[in-house]
């Protein structure tokens, strides 16, 4: 059952059924920056207790591959004779979350591990197909089920979890709160949507520790209780970077099987933006950095894990990310950071800062980066532009800072993109 729908389903029910129905967790918002306007509060995010599974004692999973529900939209058309398809961009707008801005006391200090550069030379990256796709409903289809069980019991078995003997579990609602539901349904005069109480996570839960895979092929680790470092790490949420880095390495030490497949870890502490308390702060996320500077940058982008601290500094938390990345589209052109540059001038930018590109002086600085929501229809590399924010001038002076806000504009040369896009006068993704 779906976090918005089960959200949606409690507001119909007395207090006692709340108190049986906790909240379901929230995956979709895997990892890539807190798009608040002030990122770093959401730094180190508390997560709700899972509720409502049931065992799967030996019967199938559901199949991948079924027909779209209607409204969702179908898969894209593939590669034929060598020609690459022509990309028509769908925006992830399911955040709702404020603009994609950062504060600091300079650029100088925005800015993690990644591997591209503006030296780099690159001609091609690779464009993905996303396979899951929703509906109006936000209902998802495409989901690989049999891809989220190995993710389940690999990951699981790194952490040493008798993955034969422990019983996977999903996250459908049991038959009482499925009754309870559709009585408060009713009592309004509407009805259970079709697919409402379908599972959208397996899960095996162990000693300590509880694994949890989603539609999205994130793997989330709950440790309860919490894992306290040893004496002389910090781990808190307004860490130092090099505090962050020491307990970086206890933590992949540690659990040195979540991080065991990727040939040369590298740790990427995030943007390290700011908060209005000029508090910075920095992520614990590794990625691996051998192989072509092309493997790198989808390494950095899509399989990562990530460690999370609560607010006594203890480990609440871990991610892998491995979504399925196996309906590639083809190697796409892509320009030049300059050619970028150009088209963010004339127009063709896509962002969710509520403010026209005020003005080349104040572009601050550019990276390539993968945006990789799970309701982005197609994967593919953008430059992102930071650029400085005089609206919010006010705002940010008062903290004793400057305040930077996020531009995109596609990687991937113009040519093979149908809906370029072009800023209307709002914020517009």
């Amino acid at each position: 059952m779906r976090p918005e729908q089960l959200s949606d389903a409690l507001n119909y029910l007395e207090e006692d059924l709340i108190a049986e129905a906790a909240a379901v967790r929230d995956h979709s918002k895997a990892r890539r920056p807190s798009w608040q306007k002030w990122g770093a509060l959401a730094a180190c995010l508390a997560v709700a207790v899972f509720a409502g599974t049931r065992l799967l004692p030996g019967e199938a999973l559901p199949k991948p591959g079924n027909p779209p529900r209607p409204g969702a939209s179908g898969p894209s058309q593939p590669v034929q004779g060598g020609e690459l398809p022509t990309l028509t961009i769908q925006w992830d707008t399911s955040g709702g979350m404020g603009f994609e801005g950062y504060m600091a006391f300079d650029i100088a200090e925005l800015g993690g591990n990644n591997p591209w550069t503006e030296e780099a030379e690159l001609s091609t990256l690779p464009v993905y197909k996303n396979p899951l796709t929703y509906d109006e409903q936000h209902r998802a289809t495409g989901a690989n089920w049999r891809r989220m069980k190995a993710l389940l019991l690999d990951v699981a078995g790194k952490l040493g979890l008798d993955t034969q003997n422990l019983p996977i579990t999903d996250n459908t609602p049991s038959q009482e709160q499925q009754q309870a539901i559709r009585e408060k349904f009713a009592a309004v005069g509407d009805t259970v949507p079709e697919g409402y109480f379908d599972p959208t996570t397996l899960i095996i839960e162990g000693e300590g520790v509880t694994v949890e895979v989603d539609q999205t092929l994130t793997a989330s680790i709950d440790f309860d209780p919490p894992v306290a470092l040893p004496e002389g790490y910090n781990f808190t949420h307004y860490a130092t970077r090099a505090e962050k880095r020491k307990a970086a390495d206890w933590l992949s030490t540690q659990y040195y099987g979540l991080v065991s497949g990727m040939a040369k870890p590298l740790l990427d502490q995030g943007m390290g933006d700011r908060n209005i308390y000029q508090e910075q702060s920095f992520d614990t996320e590794f990625y691996d950095g051998m192989g072509t500077l092309e493997e790198q940058i989808v390494s950095f982008n899509f399989n990562r894990v990530a460690f999370y601290c609560n607010d006594e500094g203890k480990l609440f938390l871990a991610r892998v990310y491995a979504p399925d990345l196996s309906q590639k589209l083809g190697d796409y052109p892509i320009i030049t950071p300059e050619a970028a540059k150009e088209l963010l001038l004339a127009g063709n930018y896509a962002t969710s800062v509520p403010y026209a590109m005020p003005g080349e002086e104040h572009i601050a600085k550019v990276e390539l980066v993968y945006r990789t929501g799970s309701h982005e229809g197609i994967w593919l590399p953008y430059y992102r532009f930071l650029v400085y924010l005089p609206e919010e001038e006010n705002v940010a002076t008062q903290y004793g800072m400057k305040s930077y806000g996020a531009y995109y504009v596609p990687a991937v040369d113009g040519k093979y993109i149908a809906n370029m896009p072009t800023y209307d006068g709002s914020f517009n993704y």
